[in-house]
């Protein structure tokens, strides 16, 4: 297994060692020495969430506030996924920065988020079943997130408009000004 950080501090790729053959496969998903190892920090996973969306479903981008904020191991158990992190540190120098990555069934890999970044992605297959871990509890009243087309973070959700399908509830979301503005408070 390979952790490498990405170019924002404290967000992580992780690519599997795959054994394959003509059984099948096998992998490590998952390693928490190696994990914390890697990180530089321990960390403590208590929530496995799952979802499945189709073709052009865009979830996010999310996350949870103070101290209720959540860390995420994300990978996509089915089909493929861009997956989008978007650091929202106060104080942190990539502030409004983000990355992307393509998570798939094919491809294996992962990506850390620690808290204190919105997260979200876009499902570029038929469907995609999502399956994260989360180091907090989620707690509905510190729900809050950037509204996915915020023009000020230009992220490409290698979706058209027409294609793009999103929930009434997360094209209601702040802008990342607006969001600044919260965290700020």
């Amino acid at each position: 297994m390979t952790i490498k950080e990405t170019s924002i501090r404290g967000c992580y790729h992780i690519i599997p060692k795959i054994f394959e053959d003509n059984r099948g496969y096998f992998f490590e998903s998952f390693n928490q020495k190696l994990f914390e190892e890697a990180i530089g920090t321990k960390i403590e996973f208590v929530q496995d969430n799952q979802s499945r969306s189709s073709f052009g479903v865009v979830r996010g981008l999310h996350l949870q506030l103070g101290s209720n904020a959540q860390a995420k191991l994300v990978r996509a158990l089915e089909g493929e996924i861009l997956d989008v992190a978007v650091d929202v540190r106060i104080d942190s120098p990539t502030f409004g920065k983000y990355v992307s990555y393509l998570l798939s069934e094919e491809n294996k890999h992962q990506l850390f988020i620690p808290r204190g970044f919105a997260h979200g992605f876009s499902v570029l297959s038929e469907k995609a079943t999502i399956h994260y871990k989360a180091d907090n509890y989620y707690a509905p009243s510190s729900e809050s997130g950037i509204i996915y087309n915020d023009n000020s973070l230009h992220i490409d959700w290698n979706l058209t408009d027409n294609q793009t399908i999103t929930s009434e509830k997360d094209q209601l979301l702040p802008t990342l000004d607006e969001l600044k503005t919260i965290l700020n408070g």
